[in-house]
């Protein structure tokens, strides 16, 4: 049993002391999986106090029952060794309906090849544990902003993320930065929030090589703690769903975007 090293009480009054996350948002919806109830009842305790909405499960096929009315939910926080399957099972079946959840593992597994593998089914974060309450409900609070940002691209509280300009081209294939989507040819492609600032990281500066850390920088914030070989899981995703080979590997260093290769495809 992994122990919490602060007390619920504690969490209550460090909590109601502290802004925890942006009053602007409306109260999110987080879907938690988490099979060991000493977990389960303090996170939720310290979530609820945050002002956000959870239901909590023990189970992965409880939680899959719960997909089907998850227009409701906006993030989901997944533990991966659980009863009735895994924590990676919900994740593949959130990302197979389509469903607009930011997506957190919370677990022990630390290894590299579980976290490759949550990465390549599209988690927007990892986090093992033990982990500190506090840093966990930032990580929420970040993901769940980007995602009221992408939702709401026409909105006036929507900032500036230090792009050249709203948009960024080359031929047949357009980032829009206010309306946060890519198109190929004029057909939206669908890509996750990370690998939307990936790729736009990458085609604000086409002749710039951008090493790991920098585009962890750039997707996350100075607070993650994770592998930085999250970021060849992000670009193997991307590739795949880019119509042409348009992000180069510089081996040893890491990833530019390849403005040769658009303008080869140019019909």
């Amino acid at each position: 049993m992994h122990r919490i090293s602060i007390s619920s009480s504690q969490a209550l009054f460090t909590i109601g002391n502290m802004k925890t996350h942006d009053p602007e948002a409306k109260a999110a919806r987080i879907l938690f999986l988490e099979d060991d109830p000493t977990i389960r009842a303090v996170l939720s305790e310290y979530m609820l106090v945050a002002g956000y909405e959870v239901t909590a499960v023990s189970r992965a096929d409880e939680a899959i029952a719960l997909l089907d009315g998850a227009d409701g939910f906006d993030l989901a926080l997944l533990d991966i060794m659980v009863p009735g399957g895994s924590g990676l099972d919900v994740l593949s079946e959130i990302r197979r309906r389509g469903l607009p959840l930011g997506t957190i593992m919370l677990t022990a597994l630390g290894d590299e090849p579980t976290q490759l593998d949550a990465f390549n089914r599209q988690a927007d974060d990892y986090v093992v544990k033990p982990v500190s309450p506090l840093l966990l409900l930032k990580r929420i609070e970040t993901i769940l902003r980007r995602l009221r940002w992408a939702r709401e691209p026409l909105a006036d509280s929507v900032p500036s993320r230090g792009a050249t300009s709203a948009s960024a081209s080359a031929p047949r294939l357009e980032l829009d930065s206010e309306g946060w989507q890519v198109r190929y040819d004029g057909t939206v492609l669908p890509l996750t929030l990370s690998e939307f600032l990936l790729l736009e990281t990458l085609m604000g500066q086409p002749q710039r090589v951008f090493t790991r850390e920098q585009l962890i920088l750039a997707i996350y914030d100075d607070s993650y703690a994770g592998n930085d070989r999250i970021i060849d899981s992000h670009v193997k995703n991307l590739r795949k769903k880019l119509p042409v080979p348009c992000i180069r590997t510089v081996i040893g260093v890491g990833y530019q975007f390849d403005g040769s290769a658009m303008a080869a495809d140019r019909p």
